[in-house]
């Protein structure tokens, strides 16, 4: 290295701040810096490009307005619903959501006298159906109805097309209809078994429609007779709708149906929804109706009636028995009768009380009438004679008895022992100063009676026969209606007669009912029937003894109903039969009336037979034997005892 002087390293001095007075933006140049080169003017720099936006305001504010709008839009309409119309949306859901239905009341039962169970109510169900939920829109079909009441019909033993017309009915709002009434527990638990079914196969298979699903059903009753066709005419039936049909259920529907009540519940999807509630309105039960008659003894009548009508191959026949002291009926049989649990098999004709609907000629059975006014007005005694010819000429008729005899001399107990109608004509001919005055008396007699009139039963489709005023008799018929023809009555007319006789004189009209029994348990008795006096007692117990003669006398026409040990007092009747499908006499009525013990009368039994076509048409010989069993059955059930006296054996003829 040379004794030059090396060259000294520049040491930076402390950093310096600008002067104040030095132009800021421009530092100054340290020493051995570059000066800074100027910009040249020959190429001017070009200005950067701005992007002006818009404002957001106007924006801003047609938002909030719209959505002002509609949240007025929401709050008015909620307002509407909620507060202004929720009454009627609130209707609206429930008419889609709930269905309405009718809670049958249970009927009343009937009993017999005892107790005995005759007709009562079981569970049923009514099956029903909700329209609405066969629609395509449910279904996804067109043919839902078609396809359910294809399935149901079989079951329900309904048409078909009447099922699906029930199921596409022509109100589309429809909510409810009854496809059968009053059904089995088992017919109901079939067609759920079935629908559960096809519930189950819908679930599986996505294709399968469950078309049963809005079949539904309510809880009913079923009327049933639990002895078929015993009593059938006097309980009558129920019909489809539950009123009565004929007999006592109709006479007195409104005591035994007591009130239905109704049941609103929801639903969905053809079920009741449990946790959604309901209304109900419960049913009040209707009352049992206890009958006078005794289960026991309508049998035996029954059966005995329907016996002779098949032996004899005769059109019908019908027997009642009555107690005489309190006018009760015990039994009302009618043959041939009809099952008033299934009448499909039943014959319209056979439907209904015959007892009390039919209306014919009584024959002799009608003389006691005739022998009572002549007693009653004192015109005869029992023994007064009687000169009885073969013919008797009246007017312009020729009459005659049963059968061609020679001239009888006969009592006036033995023209009722005997049955002659000459006889008969000759007696109450001394009822007048004439014939037209003997006319009004016996008329008088006849209603009183209860002949013209209703029994006082009150038993729907009841005659009360044909007794036209004395002034209009023909000339045939002042004579013939002394001895019961050209007069019409029914068989309950006719047993009343007899029972009026049995009971000293008095009329008690009828009766088939002893009481009700409420739901709670009270029993209320019938009314106390009506009580007139027909005849004297004195002509009652003096007919009685002349009765006893037409059954103990080996001349008389009864001897068939005799029963051993008791005294019997009855009267035969065979009339000539007016055909009610031509209006012309065909055939006969053979009848038989009497009661029982005659000296302390008990029980009244009257039997008629219609148009016996086999063997004898006689009452005495055809009717007299069912007298006597149904009489028999009825003293040993009642444990009536023989009274042990003698018969009055009064006589039958005198000598001229």
């Amino acid at each position: 290295m040379s004794d030059r002087e090396a060259p000294r390293r520049r040491v930076p001095g402390p950093a310096r701040h600008d002067r104040p007075d030095r132009p800021s933006g421009r530092p100054r140049p340290g020493p051995g810096a570059r000066p800074a080169r100027r910009p040249s003017a020959a190429r001017p720099t070009a200005a950067p490009r701005t992007i002006r936006l818009g404002s957001p305001r106007p924006r801003l504010r047609l938002v909030g307005v719209a959505l002002t709008l509609v949240l007025i839009a929401f709050t008015v309409r909620l307002l509407q619903v909620q507060a202004v119309d929720a009454s009627t949306y609130a209707a609206q859901a429930d008419a889609n959501r709930y269905v309405g239905a009718v809670l049958a009341a249970e009927r009343g039962g009937i009993t017999d006298r005892n107790g005995v169970e005759l007709a009562a109510s079981v569970d049923a169900y009514d099956i029903t159906a909700d329209p609405t939920l066969f629609t395509r829109e449910q279904l996804k079909v067109d043919d839902g109805p078609e396809q359910a009441a294809a399935l149901l019909a079989p079951i329900l033993g309904k048409d078909q097309a009447e099922l699906a017309r029930l199921l596409r009915p022509a109100n589309k709002e429809l909510r409810y209809v009854k496809l059968a009434s009053r059904q089995t527990p088992q017919v109901w638990k079939q067609i759920k078994d079935l629908r559960s079914a096809l519930s189950d196969k819908a679930e599986e298979d996505r294709s399968t429609v469950n078309v049963l699903a809005g079949v539904l059903s309510v809880e009913s009753s079923k009327r049933v007779y639990p002895n078929a066709d015993l009593a059938a005419g006097i309980l009558g039936w129920v019909n489809a709708d539950g009123k009565g049909g004929g007999g006592i259920e109709q006479q007195l529907n409104e005591v035994l149906a007591g009130q239905d009540g109704k049941i609103r519940y929801a639903q969905s999807g053809g079920r009741q929804v449990p946790t959604a509630g309901s209304t109900e309105t419960p049913a009040v039960p209707g009352s049992d109706i206890e009958l006078t008659i005794d289960r026991d003894i309508q049998w035996a009548a029954q059966n005995a009636i329907t016996e002779q009508v098949e032996e004899s191959k005769a059109d019908r026949g019908y027997v009642i028995v009555q107690d005489t002291r309190t006018g009760e009926i015990l039994a009302m049989a009618n043959s041939p009768g009809f099952d008033p649990n299934d009448l499909s098999g039943a014959e319209s004709a056979n439907l209904g009380n015959a007892a009390v609907q039919d209306a014919f000629e009584p024959g002799s059975t009608a003389k006691v009438m005739s022998m009572a006014a002549v007693l009653e007005e004192n015109v005869a005694t029992p023994g007064t004679h009687v000169v009885v010819p073969n013919r008797l000429h009246r007017g312009d008729r020729l009459f005659k008895d049963d059968i061609d005899h020679p001239t009888w001399y006969l009592t006036l107990n033995g023209v009722l022992a005997k049955s002659s109608n000459i006889g008969t004509i000759l007696a109450t001919g001394q009822l007048g100063k004439d014939q037209a005055e003997a006319n009004e008396v016996l008329h008088s007699y006849l209603r009183k009676f209860g002949l013209g009139d209703y029994t006082g039963l009150g038993f729907p489709g009841e005659t009360k026969g044909i007794l036209a005023p004395p002034d209009q008799w023909s000339t045939s018929q002042q004579y013939t209606i002394p001895f019961g023809q050209g007069v019409s009555i029914n068989a309950m007319q006719a047993a009343s007669v007899y029972s009026t006789i049995a009971n000293g004189g008095v009329r008690i009209e009828p009766s088939l009912v002893r009481g009700t029994e409420g739901p709670d348990g009270t029993f209320t008795p019938a009314e106390k029937p009506k009580e007139t006096r027909v005849v004297s007692e004195k002509t009652a117990t003096t007919l009685a003894r002349m009765l006893e003669s037409v059954v103990d006398d080996e001349e008389g026409t009864g001897t068939k109903a005799r029963i051993p040990g008791y005294k019997v007092a009855g009267k035969t009747g065979t009339a000539n039969r007016v055909d009610p499908a031509t209006g012309k006499y065909r055939g006969y009525t053979s009848s038989f009336a009497g009661f029982a013990p005659a000296d302390q009368p008990r029980i009244t039994v009257y039997c008629a037979i219609q148009n016996a076509t086999e063997g004898s048409y006689f009452g005495g010989q055809i009717c007299g034997p069912v007298y006597k069993q149904v009489m028999e059955f009825a003293l040993k059930s009642l444990q009536v005892p023989p009274t042990g006296t003698a018969p009055a054996r009064l006589p039958v003829t005198f000598r001229p």
